[in-house]
């Protein structure tokens, strides 16, 4: 029976939760009001500055991390998802001093892109890789690779979605309600001030898990030659494709003519050692790699066809980059997929994965908890709602961020690292040992108690 939870309860929960969490992390607090003399909201990227207030991490080994005040934390953020390898792992840390030690950069090739490159074609089924610096630079150049191919500026992508920060992707990423216009003709929004009216004029924007709309959306915009999705949704917590919906996204688009990016930033080289290219047996025209591709080191990875890469050979699309292929993240990468992240440690993740959403939905179920577990292999999350999120439309209706937070606020208090947000996941590394996943499942069920207890 589904438990009455009291609006009131949850907010005092919050303010006492939040202010245990500033108290414990009082040096982070003093020391941001310092960084915002020379920093926008004393951080480095905007993801940073969150409530309570922004925590300052000094170190981490393996699945665990310190922070300034000297709180130490088992470790399910992991970098918005790079560190599925664990913190400062002795293989990896021993190839970047190696190549330390030669020379930090040359702006030239060196022979470690080309085994690293093999490493990712073998495991995503595209012939030809090239290299960027971050998730976002790889979606960047695989929708321009895309509108060259095709020989249109129009893009579809899905509602909901985050793909980087570029301008042509800015868009509908997390639109309010009474903006985003009705279903069947989503309205293209501005994530951020400062994107042009004529980039939100190229994008047609869908919703996810509906391939009728998609078909009904190309066969209208016959503008379109470019589709980037996301394709198990990660900036909503965890959506899954339904059964055959990435079928049906190769066939449509297929049909129309329209080049298909699979953005693989989240989900590359973390739920399975080809991502959902293997996990689903899809195959697009181009891949976007980041995150866990180069063993903790800032990297971006483009992957696609002969045809379409061809077009960065024959020097009709400029695909540059002064640190790409750095020989520090190429040395790290290389360790990281083919001495680190093997099959045996896609094994661990896959069983460790299916621990910590057994005991945490366990646990919704007992305490009648509006929420649910979702996740694949090392990525995963408590999906405070009270029926299944589908999309960001179902998820905007449905979707409890008043007890996510607080859930999170419960995790910080009690060791565990947890990404802030709403719209954010677990990740888990190889380095979690069961005792871990078996904490973190013990804390939410102290949240829960707390949560559902009368009074």
């Amino acid at each position: 029976m589904p438990a009455r939870i009291d609006a009131d309860r949850v907010q005092r929960l919050t303010m006492l939760m939040e202010e245990s969490l500033k108290a414990k992390t009082a040096r982070s607090g003093r020391f941001v009001e310092e960084a915002k003399e020379v920093l926008p909201a004393g951080v480095a990227s905007s993801f940073q500055a969150n409530r309570p207030h922004p925590i300052f991490i000094t170190g981490g080994r393996g699945s665990r991390i310190w922070d300034l005040d000297g709180n130490e934390y088992s470790d399910f953020h992991n970098g918005f998802g790079v560190m599925v390898m664990g913190h400062a792992h002795p293989v990896i840390a021993a190839a970047i001093a190696e190549v330390a030690g030669r020379g930090t950069h040359f702006a030239a090739p060196n022979e470690s892109t080309v085994r690293v490159a093999r490493e990712l074609v073998r495991r995503f089924r595209l012939p030809k890789v090239r290299f960027a610096n971050s998730g976002t630079e790889a979606t960047l150049d695989t929708v321009r690779l895309a509108r060259a191919f095709s020989g249109k500026d129009g893009l579809v992508k899905i509602e909901g979605t985050y793909h980087g920060h570029h301008d042509a992707v800015m868009v509908s990423v997390r639109p309010s309600p009474e903006k985003m216009g009705p279903r069947a003709r989503p309205a293209s929004v501005p994530q951020s001030a400062g994107i042009p009216q004529a980039v939100l004029d190229m994008v047609v924007v869908v919703p996810f898990n509906d391939p009728d709309a998609l078909d009904a959306a190309l066969t209208e915009h016959d503008d379109v030659g470019t589709m980037i999705i996301e394709p198990i949704m990660l900036n909503c917590g965890v959506i899954p494709p339904r059964p055959g919906y990435l079928e049906a996204v190769r066939e449509i688009t297929r049909k129309h003519g329209v080049v298909l990016i699979f953005d693989e930033v989240k989900t590359g080289n973390v739920i399975a050692a080809g991502g959902v290219v293997e996990r689903y047996g899809v195959v697009p025209d181009l891949v976007a790699l980041g995150k866990a591709t180069g063993g903790g080191t800032p990297i971006g990875a483009i992957l696609g066809s002969e045809e379409i890469m061809g077009l960065i050979a024959e020097r009709k699309v400029a695909q540059v980059g002064t640190f790409n292929g750095n020989p520090l993240t190429m040395a790290a990468a290389e360790a990281c997929l083919t001495r680190v992240l093997d099959e045996a440690a896609y094994a661990r993740l896959d069983v460790a994965g299916e621990r910590i959403l057994r005991n945490c939905q366990e646990v919704c179920d007992r305490f009648g908890l509006p929420a649910y577990t979702v996740g694949v292999a090392g990525k995963g999350c408590i999906m405070f709602a009270d029926q299944p999120v589908v999309d960001y439309r179902s998820y905007t209706e449905h979707f409890r961020a008043d007890l996510n937070y607080l859930a999170w606020l419960y995790h910080m208090n009690h060791g565990v690292y947890m990404t802030p947000g709403a719209d954010e996941q677990w990740t888990l590394s190889i380095a979690h040992a069961d005792e871990e996943l078996d904490h973190y499942a013990a804390v939410f069920e102290d949240f829960a108690r707390e949560v559902t207890a009368a009074g």
